[in-house]
């Protein structure tokens, strides 16, 4: 069974960010003026990439590869940790047409604005051969209503839920990570009680059951095909009773104590993950670099994956390739060349990212891959039987990342400030109206 050996990097690790964030405001290219940093430079083809968190692309080797089996090529990457300071940053470029990168990531929650709203400015990937190796609903994310492709998926997030054996052993729970998925089979008010017998029967130092409900929010939202907005792009998130759903589940678990107060990816959330205060987290794959990271040496082989209640996709990225590039052509080359399945396989090895090609999905590194980090948890196997309970089609609207957040932030509310869960959600409507418009 083939392991994932490179310990899991965090999306958001913090010289990354600060290095990457800087360079992304200060300039994208040496000539700021230019529409993208590359084109043909002292005989070479220069290209260059704005990337965001750990996409695998510039940490696994891919692109010293790429180089050799292309020789005449200088592949240029920057990283910035934080993707809010980047998509803010290429906002402001799109919006001047200079100072962009050949090749842009693309985060799941941009992808909707992206093809609403500056389709014009990438090129479009529809007559590229060999790239009907995604999963069916991957690609739709990043194309517009007339047929064009915007870029290539690289990841996706399908969810799991992570656990600490040792917490669940002292709360009297199963500990094997089969025993623990069947006690929430089906369904996520399952995974709340057995939530209210952990706070019961934990013998041990105070520890809460999750980490946040919002956390719990977005596994359950994500695993709908409309979430925010229908296929009009009409706002929806106030009638949906998904969300309504999702928003009372998760209320329940804040009101109940069950939770550790936290927000994920904010201050606290490391610590907590750090210190062990917590025993559950709801994890997409993309999630378990960061836990492993900052929960450290200390806590390798606490922790164990079990398999969600119900299937659900948080997260993913794309890759695309600016329209006014000097080196469109081969930019969409290697972009095309990063994302075939060979290469996802290769950054799932490396860092367990798990792959948008259905046909990476299929393959053996991938099948058989196990976390050394997470009790030698078969996540191939786990992570790739949840990416194929992920809805076929996900229904993306402009600010899915904006109305996201401010939910988290209204969650907030009813767990550190004791607001209760009505004002709680006016307040939060009244926040995303004004931030959406």
């Amino acid at each position: 069974m083939g392991t994932v050996h490179r310990s899991f990097r965090t999306r958001a690790l913090a010289v990354v960010a600060a290095a990457g964030a800087l360079s992304l405001v200060v300039g994208c290219s040496g000539d700021d003026d230019s529409v993208t940093g590359g084109g043909k430079k002292d005989g070479k083809t220069v290209i260059t990439m704005g990337l965001f968190g750990v996409m695998g692309i510039k940490e696994t080797g891919l692109i010293e590869q790429y180089e050799k089996e292309n020789l005449g090529v200088d592949v240029q990457a920057e990283v910035a940790g934080d993707e809010q300071t980047y998509y803010t940053a290429l906002q402001t470029r799109l919006a001047a047409g200079k100072g962009l990168k050949d090749i842009q990531g693309i985060e799941i929650g941009r992808a909707k604005e992206i093809t609403d709203t500056q389709a014009d400015k990438f090129a479009d990937f529809s007559d590229v051969a060999g790239t009907d190796h995604f999963l069916p609903w991957k690609q739709s994310q990043i194309s517009t209503s007339d047929g064009k492709v915007l870029g290539l998926g690289t990841d996706i997030g399908p969810m799991a839920v992570c656990y600490r054996k040792d917490y669940f052993e002292q709360a009297g729970l199963p500990t094997d990570r089969e025993e623990v998925g069947k006690l929430w089979e089906g369904d996520w008010e399952k995974y709340v009680e057995v939530g209210r017998t952990f706070k019961k029967d934990f013998k041990g130092d105070k520890v809460a059951y999750m980490d946040a409900a919002s956390g719990l929010f977005n596994a359950m939202v994500y695993g709908h095909s409309e979430q925010y907005y229908d296929e009009q792009g009409e706002l929806i998130y106030d009638k949906n009773p998904v969300v309504k759903e999702a928003w009372n589940l998760a209320a329940d678990a804040a009101e109940d104590g069950l939770t550790a107060k936290l927000r994920q990816f904010q201050p606290g959330w490391d610590p907590g993950l750090a210190n062990g205060t917590f025993a559950t987290a709801t994890c997409p794959a993309w999630m378990l670099s960061h836990i492993s990271e900052k929960a450290g040496e200390a806590n390798k082989g606490k922790w164990d994956v079990a398999r969600a209640p119900k299937g659900a996709n948080w997260g993913g990225s794309f890759l695309g390739v600016m329209e006014q590039s000097p080196v469109k052509e081969e930019a969409k080359k290697l972009v095309a060349w990063l994302t075939a399945p060979e290469q996802q396989a290769h950054i799932f090895k490396e860092i367990g990212n798990i792959p948008s090609s259905r046909e990476a999905l299929e393959s053996p590194d991938v099948k058989s891959a196990t976390s050394e980090y997470f009790s030698d948890a078969p996540i191939g196997e786990i992570f790739g039987a949840a990416a194929q309970e992920i809805p076929d089609k996900q229904v993306l609207g402009r600010k899915d990342g904006t109305i996201k957040d401010t939910f988290s932030q209204g969650l907030t509310l009813i767990e550190q400030q004791g607001t209760a869960r009505d004002e709680a959600w006016d307040t939060t409507a009244e926040r995303i109206e004004k931030a959406v418009g």
